[in-house]
């Protein structure tokens, strides 16, 4: 036989589960057709001797419901192994709209996604009102990666209730009704699911709470039922747990009325073990035939500090608001001292570390700023700004109370947990999140000294096991028959780069991207897409609508 594609003699993980073995992978019209010992030739023949071969990643939190409208590559996340996007999550997206709520809706992931507002308003074209024509703007547009969507609470809210629904007010009889009818229009129309928010931690731009914050029971309860007449789709959720009984019944309800799977967004928000009463809940949701899961990321979710990004406590000085030359000793040295003349840096030292490249995203709690400073008899600001100056510094916010990553480890162990909560193409001069899948690859199961899982889990979580929570089933897997989405990866030198600002979105907006060593070949649909980690121009990717069946042996 010829093949399209012959990826040979590498070590394939094939996200199974199953053990790694040498093997060649065929591909002919964007399908895997043989795993194993390949007679015929290819068109093309990848010689994958000493790399692995794995399964494209499927990210199932992205925050790309702008991006995808104005920008074919899906970066940083498509630089990172991803060949599949889920975005549409926490509840925040584009439509549906009526042209007079744009600014809201602007203001809203504004506010919770750190998306500047221009870039917002030149980059959207708005060509769309219903859910239905925003599928069809996305599907218009070639990408590098496939991507999905939900339907999401807070324009779907502000689309049926209006200035009400932007107020929070408890919502009508009827108005359920028609938010369940669109959203279930929306399910069959494509979307993979709907997400909401109930965390008071969103809020939009002017620091108003988010519409969907406050919904209450028969909401959220109608408008699952409306989706699980549909047959299909997911729910995703974020919150706070203020009141974790009632948030818990809430979710069970939803569960309950519609049969259909809900994910829940999970991290340690303080010291102590409070994330561990969540996991409980979810346990006795599975017990109770309910299909509740875990999102948790890989790593702590953390702040990048940086002198051009959001956060950076040096703006506090006059003169370094001024824009002057940062590199000018004699700069510096007026900068250090008006800090110290307003009484030092207003920020929380002991918890921001130098990050480096590649970076460290578990650093000793002695290596923090203040640390540093105690031992060395230094200004803390002083050694805050050569970290700087050199590269971003790194402030973990979640699931590092410990001065380590146990945390993590806990729960991505939990057997109803999947890796997520990248926030791709959101927070984009805060946080770079979207590098994600490469530290669950190296720091768990390559470079951490204790507490490594097996790399066969590990691909299998990323891949089979991401896919599957959220309908897609043709993923996921190398094995015939299913999408020829495949990484070749030298995994010995597979590493995440220092994150750096960038000034290449709409309106000179600027956002973090992240480079990544080894990642030798990414292919969507069997085309390869980056090479070296650099893009190729290829733009396979498509618009996934609806939930995929498992191929058919």
């Amino acid at each position: 036989m010829t093949y399209d594609l012959v990826i040979r003699g590498g070590t394939v993980i094939d996200g199974s589960g199953g053990a790694r073995r040498t093997a060649d992978v065929a591909v002919s019209d964007g399908v895997i057709t043989a795993v194993g010992a390949v007679d015929g030739k290819g068109h093309r023949e990848i010689d994958a001797d000493g790399a692995l071969v794995t399964p494209g990643f499927v990210d199932i939190h992205t925050h790309y419901d702008g991006q995808v409208t104005w920008d074919s590559r899906l970066q940083p996340s498509s630089t990172h192994g991803v060949t599949t996007a889920l975005m549409g999550n926490c509840g925040m997206g584009f439509a549906p709209v009526r042209p007079d709520d744009h600014d809201i809706l602007i203001e809203l992931m504004e506010g919770v996604e750190d998306l500047p507002g221009p870039v917002l308003h030149e980059g959207l074209p708005w060509t769309w009102q219903s859910f239905e024509e925003y599928l069809d703007a996305i599907d218009g547009m070639p990408h590098d990666i496939d991507v999905a969507t939900q339907v999401t609470h807070d324009p779907l809210r502000l689309f049926v209730m209006g200035q009400r629904g932007a107020d929070r007010e408890a919502a009508t009889v009827e108005d359920i009704a028609e938010m369940g009818r669109l959203a279930a229009a929306g399910i069959e129309a494509g979307a993979l699911g709907f997400s909401t928010s109930r965390t008071e931690w969103h809020k939009t731009s002017r620091g108003e709470q988010t519409p969907s914050v406050r919904a209450e029971l028969n909401e959220l309860v109608g408008i699952a039922k409306a989706v699980g007449e549909t047959g299909a789709g997911v729910f995703q959720v974020v919150s706070d747990l203020k009141g974790f009984d009632h948030e818990m019944a809430v979710m069970f309800e939803m569960m309950r009325v519609s049969g259909r799977p809900l994910s829940l967004s999970v991290m340690q928000h303080e010291a102590g073990d409070g994330y561990r009463d969540t996991f409980a809940a979810i346990e006795r949701a599975n017990a109770e035939g309910l299909r509740m899961t875990a999102v948790v990321a890989p790593r702590a979710i953390g702040v990048l500090v940086d002198f051009r990004g959001t956060y950076n406590p040096f703006v506090l000085s006059k003169l370094f608001r001024s824009a002057p030359d940062l590199h000018d000793p004699e700069m510096r040295r007026r900068i250090l001292a008006e800090v110290a003349e307003r009484g030092g840096l207003r920020a929380p030292l002991n918890q921001i570390f130098e990050l480096g490249d590649p970076p460290q995203y578990e650093p000793a709690p002695e290596t923090s700023v203040a640390a540093r400073a105690t031992r060395e008899g230094r200004d803390p600001a002083e050694i805050l700004y050569d970290i700087m100056m050199a590269g971003p510094a790194y402030m973990p916010v979640f699931n590092y109370h410990g001065g380590n990553l146990d945390v993590v480890r806990e729960m991505l162990a939990h057997p109803n947990a999947i890796p997520g909560l990248s926030d791709g193409g959101a927070h984009v001069s805060t946080i770079c999140d979207a590098s994600f899948s490469t530290t669950l690859l190296t720091l768990w199961g390559r470079d951490r000294a204790a507490g490594r899982f097996d790399l066969e889990w590990l691909v299998q979580r990323q891949c089979r096991d991401t896919a599957r929570m959220v309908g897609l089933n043709d993923r996921g897997v190398l094995a015939p028959g299913f999408k020829a989405d495949v990484n070749v990866i030298d995994f010995e030198n597979l590493t995440a780069r220092s994150p750096r600002l960038v000034a290449d979105l709409p309106a000179g907006g600027q956002r973090v991207l992240q480079a990544a060593d080894g990642y030798l070949h990414t292919m969507v649909s069997g085309i390869e897409v980056y090479a070296g980690g650099e893009a190729t121009g290829a733009l396979p990717g498509h618009l996934v609508r609806g939930a995929r069946s498992m191929p058919a042996n």
